[in-house]
């Protein structure tokens, strides 16, 4: 199934090696865009070009949803969007997303998750979709509200940094199918999933 999406500024598409150089530059480097993240700030260029090989071989699985955010205005890969956890029996997926730095504050990744969100139970009919995200991700936090997500409560201290060695609450926020539906207006079809 082709899981390219597209919306008025952005194509959503699966990562290819040629992205290397623009991953590099625009995030995968930058410390402040990695400060709550999984994983710390590459180093050196070689790191991501051996990742993305890793993601161009897993976006041969029809299961595995994970998107570059391409800038139609520039012409690169400006973030990453990916399913980091599902249930696929449940129908349950956790979202997690990164931006360069140079597109915050431009509504971009409300953008990007919002056309996800639609894939994901319109096309795909998942029944939740959530994120978590460290307290202090603020940013993190405005744009899983903006796509609709209800806050639904914290866990206390489970994650320690990378960037600080601090350890902080992590917030989970989600919309659920029926939510999803209301906010747009639309119908929901019937929930249904086939065994995986």
């Amino acid at each position: 199934m082709d899981k390219k999406l597209e919306t008025p500024r952005l194509i959503l598409r699966p990562f290819r090696r040629a992205d290397a150089e623009a991953m590099f530059a625009n995030w995968a480097a930058d410390p402040l865009v990695t400060k709550y993240l999984t994983w710390e700030p590459h180093k050196e260029i070689g790191t991501v070009r051996a990742l993305l090989a890793d993601w161009e071989e897993a976006a041969k699985d029809p299961t595995d949803y994970h998107w570059a955010i391409v800038s139609k205005e520039r012409g690169e890969a400006i973030g990453d969007l990916s399913v980091v956890r599902k249930d696929l029996r449940c129908g349950v997926a956790e979202l997690g997303y990164c931006l360069s730095r140079a597109e915050w504050g431009k509504g971009v990744m409300t953008e990007a998750v919002t056309e996800v969100l639609r894939y994901l139970f319109e096309e795909e009919n998942f029944y939740r979709v959530s994120i978590s995200h460290a307290a202090g991700n603020l940013g993190s936090g405005r744009v899983a509200e903006k796509c609709g997500m209800r806050a639904e409560g914290v866990f206390r201290g489970p994650f320690v940094l990378l960037s600080t060695g601090e350890r902080v609450d992590i917030c989970v926020k989600a919309i659920l199918r029926g939510e999803y539906f209301a906010r747009k207006g639309g119908n929901d079809l019937h929930f249904s999933r086939k065994e995986v």
